[in-house]
């Protein structure tokens, strides 16, 4: 007889929250790619402290996007906009570290699922499924 238990835990914040912050301009990274180019693989986190916004992560797409500027308009839409607050989206410093997505994880998912179809379980267990995650909730 199996008694295992589980325990299942999740954290929320609150607006404002420096993590509600980031995942929302990790989020709009990642809409304004997708508008693009809906093909883009991004895996882009984004990190704060008083007066600095970091994004970084890698990314494949063949879109552009102004990343400082979407981190600047996603502060002030949360109401960042005044230096007293402590924090404010014209003077916050933005730092981007984005770099090509890995050929390592590119490989586990450039092979089409028609292709993969095709294959045998052999086959299958060597392709990998890149990069994953698993999320609940949203920014």
């Amino acid at each position: 007889m199996n008694t295992a238990k589980t325990f299942f835990t999740s954290e929320s914040v609150t607006e404002g929250h420096p993590d509600k912050l980031c995942d929302q301009i990790s989020d709009g990274v990642l809409d304004a790619l997708l508008k693009q180019d809906p093909m883009s693989r991004v895996a882009c986190e984004t990190a704060t402290t008083t007066g600095l916004i970091l994004v970084a992560g890698e990314i494949t797409t063949e879109a552009y996007v102004d990343i400082p500027g979407i981190v600047r308009e996603t502060v002030k839409k949360i109401g960042y906009t005044d230096a007293r607050m402590g924090f404010d989206y014209r003077t916050c410093g933005v730092t981007t570290a984005i770099g090509q997505q890995s050929p390592d994880i590119a490989q586990g998912v450039n092979t089409s699922s028609e292709h993969r179809d095709k294959l045998t379980d052999d086959e299958l267990e060597k392709i990998g499924a890149g990069d994953q995650g698993m999320m609940i909730g949203f920014a």
